[in-house]
């Protein structure tokens, strides 16, 4: 990397429901787990990572993560800074101030679903590109003419106002928050799959293991 810092934050606060419970990130996936390939993809973009989860950090420490590492990387694992469950702006808000106060010099924070196995290998490149090019103060990722404001890079100097949206305001909705800011949306091409393709429940899964089959 180049240039000032930038943090990514893996957001891992959902429930799981529909696989089931638990972490679905943990789940088993071509040899190895979700959160590991998408480790493998993610990490080479950014400067340092973070994983956001909530509830006891220790479920993560079965011989996967360890001493705060994982697959070779330093991975902290930190809680929503907000209480209540407060969905992915949450984790977002504790990606950037988390940035703020143990990365020095980091301007802009990369977000990323830990369900998406396929998340493109130059992400934060397109994203950086298109902030800079329109002037953006936000950028997030869309695929087959759907938006997916949870692949996003947010800058470090938001943090007070999504503080206060959450805190002060309520607001819950990504699309909510980001309406008040300038945002640059870069498209990612599908081709034998959409690259933000998610694995929700079992049958995603499965479909998953097709995939990576076919390649």
């Amino acid at each position: 990397m180049s240039g000032a810092p930038i943090l990514g934050v893996l957001l891992a606060g959902g429930g799981s429901r529909r696989m089931g419970g638990g972490d679905k990130c943990l789940r088993a996936l071509g040899g190895t787990t979700i959160l590991a390939r998408i480790v493998a993809r993610v990490a080479p973009q950014v400067d340092r990572l973070i994983l956001n989860a909530n509830g006891d950090p220790t479920r993560f420490g079965d011989g996967r993560f360890g001493d705060g590492r994982f697959a070779g990387h330093d991975l902290p694992v930190v809680a929503d800074s907000v209480p209540g469950q407060a969905g992915p702006l949450a984790g977002v808000l504790t990606g950037l101030e988390w940035a703020r106060d143990h990365v020095p010099g980091c301007d802009l924070v990369a977000s990323f679903a830990t369900d998406a196995p396929f998340v493109p290998a130059d992400l934060v490149e397109k994203l950086a590109a298109a902030l800079a090019a329109e002037g953006a103060d936000i950028a997030c990722a869309a695929s087959a003419g759907r938006t997916h404001p949870v692949f996003g890079l947010w800058p470090v100097r938001l943090a007070a106002d999504l503080r206060r949206a959450l805190d002060g305001e309520g607001v819950r909705k990504v699309d909510a928050w980001t309406a008040r800011h300038r945002l640059a949306t870069v498209e990612f091409p599908v081709a034998e799959a959409d690259p933000f393709f998610n694995v929700n429940g079992p049958d995603d899964l499965a479909a998953a293991e097709r995939l990576l089959a076919a390649r």
